[in-house]
């Protein structure tokens, strides 16, 4: 029987076994060596002058708020098409959400539903202070045009590239711009969740150019806890007189907390394996690209029935998410229907994403909120099995399997 194919799956090799291996053998299990390497290497990699990592993608969005100093009467403008971190980080910290359609054929909010957001927002009597970009499945939003309009209206931009690591933006000027250097955006925040294209078991991480906001992420993602003798307030406490006439260096044991913040901190067992994972980034990219240009070959002959994601002309996705448009009322099947048919065939699936704005917490908060594109890209999508260790023939399987889902001939 063949093997189930999940929708999304991590890819361990023996170097990833023996990197955790390494740090449990070693003398620090947090807070040690390996969390420094992994940032190091996320800067590298991204061309970001700050790399924090922490627990999660959840916690990299919340800390980006909470950096930014989001509070009450602020809002947020983040895209109805995501999952509900985006939109619940900036309730977190007491701002309120702005939420804007997207384009359904891609699943993209752009800078034309960003601005109609800012306006409904206006209307509220909130004060926009962010715009929080999703890159969905792997493709980047429009950053030009959406960092244009944030400078337009004074914004900070928060992207969330939890789909994303490992994609590139193509400038107008034609620049690539990998993901989370921040040409484009003020924090870029990362999730290393299994599904995702590199793995930490869970983790995450906000990349920044400002030394600023690295210093305030760091502070959030620790207690709130200050260690450098600069930012200290009771000089009396920290210091003693002969340290403050030699070097200005603190008593050894002491830390301030100005206001508080959280344990969001990446453990090194944790890092250990992100690092690992982030040498075979470009292999992972360069497998999923593969094999969604297979699925593109391989799915053709179903067209219209079946419709790939449209491919955003901006930008080179590492792709996380094969999510395909489907229309199951011309098919004459439920979504529903079509996925169980196809788990009966040992294929799993999933749906990217329920729109946030209909959730109830939301649609209670937003006065019933009607946004066609995000609903249209609902209706219509599904995300077919995509990870590193599928093989082309998982691929034929895969179509071969939607194909008589939707009572159609195969395409392979």
């Amino acid at each position: 029987m063949a093997p189930f194919l999940p929708y999304g799956r991590q890819d361990i090799d023996q170097n990833d076994i023996d990197a955790v291996t390494a740090v449990l053998r070693g003398d620090w299990l947090t807070q040690g060596p390996a969390v420094e390497a992994f940032e190091r290497a996320l800067c590298e990699r991204t061309g970001a002058a700050h790399a924090v990592s922490c627990a999660n993608g959840t916690a990299a969005l919340h800390l980006a708020t909470l950096a930014l100093g989001l509070g009450p009467g602020d809002a947020v403008v983040v895209p109805a098409i995501t999952f509900l971190a985006t939109a619940n980080a900036a309730r977190y910290v007491g701002a309120e959400v702005a939420f804007a359609d997207v384009d359904p054929a891609t699943g993209l909010m752009g800078p034309e539903q960003a601005e109609a957001a800012i306006g409904r927002a206006a209307r509220a009597g909130w004060r926009v202070r962010a715009l929080a970009p999703v890159h969905f499945a792997g493709q980047t939003a429009d950053m030009a045009g959406l960092a244009a309009l944030a400078a337009r209206h004074g914004l900070a931009v928060i992207e969330d590239a939890c789909h994303a690591i490992g994609s590139v933006d193509v400038a107008p000027d034609g620049r690539a711009l990998p993901v989370g250097s921040n040409g484009f955006g003020t924090l870029t925040a990362f999730s290393f969740h299994p599904v995702k294209t590199i793995a930490a078991g869970e983790g995450g991480a906000v990349t920044t150019n400002d030394p600023g906001l690295a210093a305030r992420l760091r502070r959030f993602r620790n207690h709130g806890m200050e260690r450098d003798p600069a930012g200290f307030e009771d000089r009396e406490a920290a210091f003693t007189a002969a340290e403050i006439t030699k070097d200005g260096t603190a008593n050894p044991w002491y830390y301030e907390m100005a206001e508080p913040g959280f344990n969001y901190r990446l453990t090194d067992i944790h890092s250990a394996l992100a690092l690992s994972q982030l040498a075979r980034l470009d292999a992972f990219v360069e497998r999923r690209r593969h094999l969604m240009d297979l699925y593109a070959e391989r799915l053709a002959p179903l067209a219209p029935l079946v419709l790939p994601a449209a491919r955003a002309p901006w930008c080179r996705p590492a792709w996380h998410l094969c999510a395909v448009r489907i229309d199951f009322a011309a098919a004459g099947r439920t979504r529903a229907q079509v996925m169980a048919d196809l788990r009966g065939r040992g294929i799993g699936t999933q749906v990217h994403y329920i729109p946030v704005h209909r959730q109830p917490y939301w649609r209670n908060r937003c006065d019933n909120l009607v946004l066609p594109g995000a609903d249209a890209h609902y209706a219509r999508t599904l995300s077919l099995p995509l990870f590193p260790a599928m093989t082309d023939a998982d691929v034929d399987r895969v179509a071969t399997a939607l194909a008589e889902a939707l009572g159609l001939p195969s395409p392979v």
